[in-house]
């Protein structure tokens, strides 16, 4: 039961080592060096690459200004948006037609580009050549660009495609050049680069509304500020400024115009009407006169005089209230087919007025709105068919009104009309030649009171428009930036860093997860409780296919010796109380090291004056005749089937105090001689010659050769070889030990060499041992070989930087 509790071992604490990390990521510094590299140098070539792009900026300062001049005038101004103004102002700053016109301003006719070897550039505002334009259709016009290399102070290169086929013709300067349907010529330019080719392209406007439209953002600068901001990101700093500007100049003249709208329309009614009623007054002044000569009349009585401008004035008022019924007809008409803005061009007289006022305002508004609206939705969408069914409404209600006022007005004219008759009536009893006199006086004074007052009703029209004032102020002019906005070279390159970093910090955690190999002593602690007796460090040099040199003896001042010295010291420890002691070497597979081990132990063992003989125990696939280089036909399988005794198969080594036993020929039957009796009693027997008994074992993992000599061994050491053996091998030690009740198994780490990458970053804490384990010193040397202690050990790798702060 003690046995049991002695076996079943706690595994000991361990701490996360933040130093440790610390050399894991250093140990792997070129790594994450070499990906922040790679990545800066495909961020420099991304940036050499990608074509730059520049954003300029302005700002538009909304507001409604009055004229003093405005405010002498009845003539209505056009009213304020309401609440989606800015909304409407800006989708009418990105309008096609507002844009078209701002590049009209611009010099579009023809660009120029230089041809780099990486990318061909826009060189606007410049212009190399002087290029002069002989026919040009905007309809039908060569459209692709053209290349031009001087040769000569008289002659020049074009490149061009035609039908898909590149072209290259020497024409003369001041020649005329015919280039499909486009004609023109270029004068000489003066000295220019032979080397260069520059680009050339005709353009119309259209050309550059969606490049343009494609760049521009306008929105308010802040919330309920007034003020819009325009910015243009585009590849030429230079004209995205250019059109920035002019599209805010195209704007207030644009604003200037609509609030005029009004007035210039009521302008052009009244004009023509003034020219209808200026000749009717000037036939009306000459038959008056005609008549007067021919009748040899020189006035009429005072009755025929108070008729006739009782008359006039009703015909004038009459004349009015007509104009004003073909003022509401126009207004009915352009409500009827929603123009863009509807506007009244008479003030009409009653309270009625204001109300018809104030449903054209708002159906303007919705018009903006909506427009505003369709720019984000479609015609379906639930906002438009809510502003559609506000601005049916709207029309219904000011078609109502002005079919009321039309109603009213015509009463008022079949007033004025009963009035009329009895006039003529009372006209109609003068005499013949006074009545003809009385009527064409009649007709004059109407034209002329009607022309009066349209007369007045056009200067006033002309006085408001000449005072209105536009409702929006440039407050920045934009100015070209040369600082590109795409890419950000700042971010770029801080991201290419950050994601060099996280690449090489990503390989080395992707390295150390798929990594299945055992390479440090901590890893096994994390594994297994069986003690670790001592760590073996990896020999410096290459060593023979046979490991024909005992290499603790070759190399007798170097880490790894020293290091095998320090298992030897910690042998001590084990099986103290025995005399002679039988130690047993075996490991999970083959190829880890145990006859490594095994040679080097009883190497160090015989030079403290121990007396140690070493056993081939692997009888299938024995290394010892070929580390000690004799032959095979001799050895342990010959004396466990009774063909040699013990003297015949015993040799002695170079080295004093140091026998060793061979395998021998491979026998049929390995596992059943070493589990004879005759096994037991060559060991007994060896054990009353020697002080120490080292067996080199068959691998435990793949054949069961080596449990009876465990079982027999007073010490059992497991070798486990860093970076070869697997995490699966730390646990088959402990299992073995609870299979068959021993408590004398320890582990031994071969062939240690440092290396952080793939080391755990946990340090194991021995606080104490109530359950009966006994942990042993050793050292793995790490931080040690450059110290100059070990001569024979003075190599530093080139990237080991450690060794530029050993001083």
């Amino acid at each position: 039961m003690e046995e049991t509790e002695k076996i079943q071992r706690k595994l000991p604490n361990q701490e996360i080592d933040y130093f440790k990390i610390g050399k894991i990521l250093l140990s792997r510094w070129y790594w994450i060096a070499a990906s922040v590299g790679i990545l800066v140098l495909i961020s420099y070539t991304y940036l050499w690459y990608t074509p730059k792009t520049y954003s300029s900026s302005g700002t538009l300062k909304i507001e409604e200004k009055k004229s003093e001049i405005s405010d002498l005038v009845t003539v209505m101004a056009v009213p304020e948006r309401g609440p989606s103004k800015i909304q409407s102002i800006t989708s009418v700053l990105q309008s096609r037609n507002l844009i078209l016109s701002a590049i009209k301003h611009l010099d579009y006719r023809i660009s120029f580009y230089i041809m780099g070897r990486v990318r061909t550039s826009e060189i606007y505002p410049s212009k190399p050549l002087n290029i002069e334009l002989i026919r040009f259709d905007s309809l039908n016009f060569y459209h692709d660009q053209i290349g031009f290399k001087a040769l000569n102070n008289k002659s020049f290169e074009l490149s061009y495609k035609i039908a898909g086929k590149e072209v290259q013709n020497t024409f003369r300067y001041d020649t005329p050049v015919n280039i499909g349907p486009t004609s023109f010529t270029i004068k000489y330019p003066g000295m220019l680069s032979k080397n260069t080719v520059y680009l050339f392209k005709f353009n119309i406007p259209e050309d550059y509304i969606d490049r343009v439209k494609g760049g521009l953002y306008t929105g308010e600068t802040s919330k309920n500020s007034n003020i819009i901001g325009l910015q243009e990101i585009d590849s030429n700093p230079q004209f995205a400024a250019d059109i920035i500007n002019s599209i805010m100049n195209e704007y207030v003249s644009f604003d200037r115009n609509q609030k005029a709208q009004s007035a210039s329309q009521m302008i052009d009614f009244i004009d023509s009407q003034l020219a209808f009623l200026s000749t009717e007054v000037k036939g009306s002044e000459n038959s008056i006169e005609k008549y007067k000569q021919k009748s040899k009349i020189l006035d009429v009585s005072s009755a025929s005089t108070t008729s006739v401008t009782k008359a006039a004035e009703i015909e004038s008022n009459k004349s009015l209230l007509k104009i004003q019924l073909m003022a509401l007809d126009q207004l009915k008409d352009q409500i009827t087919r929603e123009k863009d803005n509807v506007n009244l061009n008479f003030t009409t007289a009653g309270a009625d007025n204001h109300l018809l006022q104030a449903m054209v305002e708002k159906l303007d508004a919705l018009i903006q709105e909506r427009n505003a609206l369709l720019k984000t939705y479609n015609n379906d969408s639930q906002p438009i068919r809510d502003i559609n069914q506000q601005v049916l409404q709207i029309k219904l209600n000011a078609l109502n009104n002005i079919k009321i006022l039309r109603s009213g007005i015509e009463k008022n004219i079949a007033f004025l009309d009963s009035q009329l008759s009895q006039i003529n009536q009372t006209i109609m009893t003068l005499p013949a030649a006074q009545r003809d006199l009385v009527s064409l006086q009649r007709d004059f004074e109407i034209n002329d009171k009607v022309y009066s007052f349209l007369s007045e009703k056009k200067l006033e029209a002309q006085i408001s428009r000449a005072g209105i004032l536009p409702g929006a102020t440039i407050i920045e002019p934009a100015q070209p930036n040369f600082n590109p906005v795409t890419p950000d070279e700042h971010n770029i390159h801080r991201s290419a860093i950050i994601l060099g970093l996280v690449i090489g910090l990503g390989l080395i955690i992707v390295v150390r997860i798929m990594n299945p190999y055992i390479y440090d002593k901590e890893t096994i602690e994390s594994l297994t409780s069986v003690p670790i007796l001592g760590i073996i460090r990896k020999f410096p040099e290459p060593i023979d296919e046979n490991n024909g040199q005992i290499l603790a003896l070759v190399k007798p001042k170097s880490i790894f010796a020293e290091s095998v010295r320090s298992v030897r010291t910690n042998l001590s420890f084990l099986a103290s109380d025995k005399q002679n002691k039988v130690i047993c070497i075996t490991s999970e597979v083959a190829g880890e090291g145990k006859s490594f081990v095994a040679v080097n132990l009883s190497s160090t063992l015989s030079l403290i004056d121990k007396k140690v003989v070493l056993i081939g125990a692997d009888l299938r696939r024995s290394r010892i005749h070929k580390i000690f280089n004799v032959s095979n036909d001799i050895g342990l399988s010959n004396y466990l089937a009774h063909q040699k005794e013990l003297d015949d198969i015993i040799f002695h080594s170079e080295q004093e105090n140091l026998d060793f036993i061979i395998s021998g020929p491979v026998p049929p039957n390995p596992s059943e001689l070493l589990h004879s009796e005759r096994m037991k009693v060559l060991i007994a027997q060896l054990k009353t010659r020697y002080d120490i008994v080292m067996i080199d074992t068959a691998p435990i993992g793949l054949v069961s050769d080596a449990i009876p000599l465990i079982r027999m061994s007073d010490i059992n050491v497991f070798v486990i070889r860093s970076g070869r053996s697997k995490f699966y091998a730390a646990t088959v030690p402990q299992r073995v030990a609870q299979e068959y009740q021993l408590n004398n198994t320890v582990i031994v780490l071969n062939a240690f060499e440092e290396e952080p990458l793939h080391s755990r970053y946990y340090t194991t804490k021995f606080t104490g041992d109530s359950s009966g384990v006994h942990y042993y010193y050793y050292a793995d040397y790490n931080g040690y070989e450059d110290s100059g202690y070990y001569l024979d050990d003075n190599k530093t790798k080139w990237w080991n930087i450690r060794r530029w702060f050993k001083y």
